[in-house]
């Protein structure tokens, strides 16, 4: 049960990945102010979806109960406790064809909202006014920004051999921090509202052991207007250091603005949002504020699918030296279970030392 309204792909992907045998949305999974993937892609899996069965099912509804649908009703047992709204392929893509109708709607809103943001946070925008001083050194260094967005397992993958020989400021976005540690790899920074972050992730910041190096990780708590921080408290609570940065836009956003003032020669972006229709399919007036963020720093933003079609990795002085001396033990192997090599080997042996002496004897 989830209450959701204009359901996005990532959390869509995540019910799917999850296995959820249905999905009951107390709200409207689509609204039609523009059309989002999120119901399509769970029609598409094959997931029952109810829409609209409202809020006070969730007040209903206990943690164990065993829940049973029969068409558009929700039952525990024999009693019925709502009735919502039954989709299917059709209903689904007549609702996206509405939306795609509204469009015009709302790219104008979207404009307005980049606009306003613009009026709001400029000299953030375009000075780093109000950003932390941080530990880690950004300055003539690419960065690594990680979303736990779209793709982000194949993209990491895909960039291995990049992170490996060019060792790149690793910083997590929220969630995108756990990321990074399913695949291996320990980041430096944490930036986001704190509050869909594991705790194994944060014990990064009381210098926990790290794989890459002994520097702590450090946090920065994105605060919204007004100072809100829906993670701060718990950051309290667990007693570790964190630095506050007040912004009107995404964390993502924070986070590219953060590493192109601290001088990074190259961001990369994985997971993020890539073009105009990801930023409605988020379905956030703030998604504005990310189409301007990128405008600014796109001199130094790459996809990290753009990198790891341009990046095929360098032979590393290690791999090389591996190389060569597993070829060398291969072949003292086979002399060494050969007695015809091994003769052959002894008797060039003589006739080099020979050659020694007789060149030892002109001189």
């Amino acid at each position: 049960m989830i209450d959701h309204e204009d359901l996005d792909r990532v959390s869509a992907e995540g019910l799917v990945n999850a296995g959820a045998a249905a999905v009951i949305n107390a709200s409207r999974s689509i609204s039609g102010r523009y059309p989002n993937l999120g119901p399509l892609i769970l029609v598409d899996a094959e997931i029952p979806l109810i829409d609209g069965v409202g809020p006070l099912l969730l007040e209903k509804v206990r943690e164990g109960d065993v829940l049973r649908l029969d068409g558009d009703r929700v039952y525990v047992g024999d009693r019925l406790l709502a009735v919502g709204v039954r989709q299917s392929g059709a209903s689904v893509a007549r609702s996206m064809e509405e939306a795609r109708l509204a469009l015009g709607e709302r790219f104008e809103s979207f404009a307005r909202n980049t606009v306003d943001y613009m009026q709001r946070e400029r000299d953030l925008l375009f000075g780093g006014t109000g950003l932390p001083e941080i530990a880690h050194e950004m300055s003539d260094r690419p960065v690594l920004v990680v979303v736990r967005g779209y793709g982000y397992r194949e993209d990491l993958a895909a960039l291995r051999p990049y992170i490996r020989d060019v060792r790149p400021v690793l910083l997590g976005v929220d969630g995108g921090a756990d990321a990074l540690l399913e695949a291996g790899y320990d980041p430096d920074l944490i930036v986001g509202d704190m509050d869909s972050v594991s705790d194994r992730a944060l014990a990064l910041a009381n210098g926990a052991r790290r794989r890459r190096r002994e520097q702590p990780t450090e946090l920065i708590v994105h605060a919204y207007p007004g100072g809100e921080a829906p993670g701060q408290t718990r950051l309290d609570r667990l007693g570790l250091p964190y630095t506050t940065v007040e912004a009107t836009g995404t964390s993502e956003d924070l986070a590219f603005l953060m590493a192109h003032e601290k001088g990074a020669d190259l961001i990369v972006a994985v997971g993020s949002h890539g073009n105009l229709r990801e930023f409605l399919d988020k379905g956030r007036q703030g998604m504005a504020s990310t189409f301007l963020v990128r405008l600014r720093v796109g001199e130094i933003l790459m996809d990290a699918k753009g990198v790891s079609r341009l990046y095929s990795g360098r032979i590393r002085g290690r791999d090389t030296v591996l190389l060569v001396g597993s070829a060398i033990f291969a072949m003292a192997m086979v002399v060494l279970v050969s007695p015809p090599l091994r003769l052959y080997v002894v008797q060039l042996f003589d006739e080099f030392r020979q050659w020694l002496v007789h060149i030892k004897g002109l001189f």
